[in-house]
């Protein structure tokens, strides 16, 4: 099945927000964009969900990718884009589920973890991989599965990914990233998630630079 092609941003961070109120959620999403953020993921098992995706597309759903996570089931896919969301991600691999994205049109990033699952996940329509829990592989494990992969696969990192060990994934060769708590935690305030993703991005592009430079 033909995937559908990742988006081009100028990050390709994707903010996780598991644990927000739809309340809440544009707030909180406003913070980041304003700071550069162009993809949201609202996992599916935080209060619902389906109504926080619904806030995001209606208001920010023109400026930047939102979707929803921890997508275990075709019926999630199917819900999450009634919702309005054009992002699929999830912890395991289901190559109906995956299928079933990519049918919808939405940008497919499934979780794996070995060789296999990466290279079913790609038959199946990913747009990219996602290495989860990443920080059980860690850059070196993700390096030497990327050996196997077509050279042209978007390779993310999520779990255990923070500011300070960005670099060492990106010269592993993954090119985006999925971060939680860094950015988000229940109870934070929008201002609080601001000076989060902040330094989030400053390391992000201090590490883009050093590796540019060599």
């Amino acid at each position: 099945m033909t995937a559908v092609e990742w988006p081009r941003m100028q990050r390709d961070l994707v903010a996780i927000l598991r644990g927000v109120r739809p309340d809440e959620v544009e707030a909180i999403a406003a913070a980041l964009i304003v700071e550069g953020l162009e993809a949201i993921e609202v996992p599916l098992n935080s209060p619902d969900p389906l109504a926080s995706i619904r806030n995001l597309a209606r208001a920010f759903g023109d400026e930047i990718l939102v979707g929803g996570g921890t997508m275990l089931t075709v019926r999630d896919v199917e819900e999450v884009h009634a919702a309005g969301g054009r992002l699929f991600v999830s912890p395991n691999m289901r190559p109906r589920v995956i299928a079933r994205a990519v049918e919808l049109g939405m940008v497919a990033m499934p979780g794996v973890l070995t060789p296999t699952e990466a290279l079913d996940a790609l038959d199946a329509g990913a747009s990219g991989l996602k290495f989860f829990p990443a920080d059980i592989l860690g850059p070196s494990g993700i390096a030497g599965i990327r050996v196997v992969l077509p050279k042209d696969t978007l390779v993310a990192a999520v779990g255990g990914v923070s500011a300070a060990n960005l670099e060492d994934y990106m010269k592993a060769g993954v090119r985006a990233f999925g971060i939680g708590s860094t950015f988000y935690r229940p109870g934070d305030d929008a201002a609080a998630v601001r000076l989060k993703a902040r330094a989030v991005i400053a390391a992000y592009d201090a590490s883009c630079e050093k590796l540019a430079k060599g």
